[in-house]
């Protein structure tokens, strides 16, 4: 499902790292996953980041199939695991089925529930159920942004409706598909229980700072521009807007959900 430029995911990689749940890991490792090695899915895998926070964390050998529809990111990804063994497979992930699924032990995925529609949720959790295997699905965009969380004082009106219309941009309609964008964590949990799954839930928030000064612009701008796409009416205020923003750092908690699903 990535449209996303390799430098952009270098760019976020530390950040994902720091944020994602080691909670879920920790539970994912307690479960018997009854197969040696592991076979490991990663649904629009992009450059790989994920494999490479989670093969370590995992205990023996594995097998990582990457699979992602850009072919330069799947050779990005290939290239950076180490220690597994890895294959690829280029395509659309988006009606995978419980057969397409057969032998694999877990799935996983980084930023990708809020890019999919609710069938195409649905459609993912009656995969994942239908063949058996836990899914741990990362850094779903939560819908909620907090500037100087250290000084809530400093927050101000035009923050709120910025991140309205960015919420909105996220749910849009694409191609003839509605994304879930920030409903997309909630819609995951609903469909998997559907199913008899135990689905536990974590917060996974970027917190960016001047240590991550370059990903807070990059990700400021972008959140800045999508907003003002979805709402035009923004335009006029978003320069200055911007400006204010980018001259106080930023310092901004990005909230996204973890969850960790296993079939019963």
């Amino acid at each position: 499902m990535s449209d996303f430029a390799p430098e952009w995911l270098a760019l976020r990689e530390k950040a994902d790292a720091d944020a994602r749940a080691v909670d879920l890991v920790e539970r994912l490792r307690k479960i018997d996953l009854n197969r040696t090695p592991l076979v490991v899915r990663d649904l629009g895998c992009g450059t790989g980041s994920l494999g490479r926070w989670l093969t370590g964390r995992l205990d023996g050998p594995q097998h990582w199939v990457l699979q992602d529809r850009d072919p330069r990111l799947l050779g990005i990804a290939a290239a950076g695991m180490t220690g597994v063994t890895v294959e690829t497979r280029e395509g659309d992930l988006t009606a995978l089925t419980a057969a397409d699924l057969a032998g694999t032990s877990l799935v996983t995925a980084s930023a990708l529930l809020d890019l999919l529609t609710a069938d195409e949720v649905e459609g993912l959790a009656e995969a994942c159920v239908g063949a058996g295997c836990p899914a741990l699905l990362t850094l779903s965009v939560a819908g909620r942004v907090e500037f100087d969380p250290a000084e809530p004082l400093n927050a101000e009106p035009a923050d709120a409706e910025f991140e309205a219309a960015f919420n909105a941009h996220q749910r849009r309609e694409v191609a003839g598909r509605r994304l879930l964008g920030p409903d997309a964590a909630e819609a995951a949990v609903k469909a998997f229980e559907r199913r008899g799954a135990e689905v536990t839930t974590s917060p996974s928030p970027w917190r960016l700072g001047p240590d991550q000064a370059a990903l807070a612009g990059e990700w400021l701008r972008g959140w800045v521009a999508a907003a003002v796409e979805q709402e035009p009416r923004l335009a006029a205020e978003a320069p200055a807007y911007l400006r204010r923003k980018l001259d106080n750092g930023p310092r901004v908690v990005v909230h996204h959900t973890d969850l960790l699903a296993v079939p019963r």
